[in-house]
């Protein structure tokens, strides 16, 4: 066997073993962070005082379906979920028809000022949240929104994120497919919304789930603007399990684990696009 031989299967078994190594490294780093949210979904199936006993085990030594029931009951669950579902759909479809339109316009037009103007939405990512937060609320306030809806939605409809990934992802796509439509007699009302929106549709889902989950998660800002129980979102409403003596921990387990799953099913649907969109994002700068 000659030397070079040699040298090409040491390198294959370095690799091997790199590869087992790094396995098995990941799998370790997965279960550690998969593992409280089993401990969280077996414990929604206990009941409070095997919740908060000394000893602790992951499965329930009785298992029971109340905390699902009372949930609902005690903390009008149902309520909160629906709210937070209205409310992230809506922002979501807005931010996604508001970010593809700009990044269209950004992207494939020519005109003064362009460079300004996208530098103006970058500066909107770098500007830290909690500086914006007081003077937002004023202008909330002096427009009447608080306690209402108006006062999620509005606000949240153009994100500086969403269109600057917009615009990396359709300056990917090729002009010459555009002209072919401007010369068949397609309008620009219809190039973006029969051409651009399919041909984009990788970057559309990966901001549409980022944005469903920072919206699904948003809890500050609900919490500032919404004031009626009944208006309230899940984030908050989550707050209402702990009482001021007592916590509800079975059915706090059981809400949380609930309020997970619209979060999965729209990357499970969505995880080809999701990663195919952020790599062609970081693709063209």
């Amino acid at each position: 066997m000659s030397a070079g031989c040699r040298k090409g299967m040491v390198i294959n078994m370095r690799r091997k073993i790199f590869g087992i190594v790094l396995n098995v490294i990941l799998v370790v780093l997965g279960l550690v962070t998969v593992y409280p949210f089993i401990w969280m979904l077996f414990s929604s199936f206990k009941e409070n005082k095997e919740i908060m006993a000394l000893e602790q085990h992951l499965l329930p030594s009785a298992f029971t379906v109340d905390n699902y029931i009372n949930m609902n009951a005690r903390f009008n669950f149902m309520r909160f979920f629906a709210n937070s579902l209205l409310v992230t759909i809506v922002v979501t479809l807005a931010v996604v028809y508001t970010s593809t339109l700009c990044g269209f316009v950004l992207s494939k037009y020519k005109f003064k000022g362009r460079n300004i103007l996208f530098g103006f939405v970058l500066s909107t990512m770098m500007i830290p949240w909690c500086v914006t937060i007081i003077p937002k609320y004023s202008m909330i306030q002096s427009f009447g929104w608080l306690d209402s809806y108006k006062a999620l939605i509005i606000p949240a409809m153009f994100s500086g994120f969403g269109i600057f990934n917009m615009k990396q992802h359709i300056a990917t796509l090729p002009d010459e497919i555009l002209e072919a439509a401007r010369i068949d007699g397609a309008n620009e009302f219809f190039i973006f919304h029969r051409i651009i929106f399919p041909m984009a549709k990788n970057g559309i889902s990966s901001i549409a789930i980022f944005q469903f989950l920072w919206t699904w998660e948003d809890y500050l800002w609900p919490y500032l603007v919404i004031n009626t129980k009944e208006k309230q979102l899940l984030a908050v409403g989550l707050k209402m399990f702990s009482g001021q003596y007592s916590t509800d921990y079975g059915a706090l387990f059981a809400a949380t684990a609930i309020s997970i799953i619209p979060v999965l099913l729209i990357y499970i649907i969505f995880q080809k696009q999701f990663i195919a969109g952020v790599a062609s994002a970081a693709v063209k700068g």
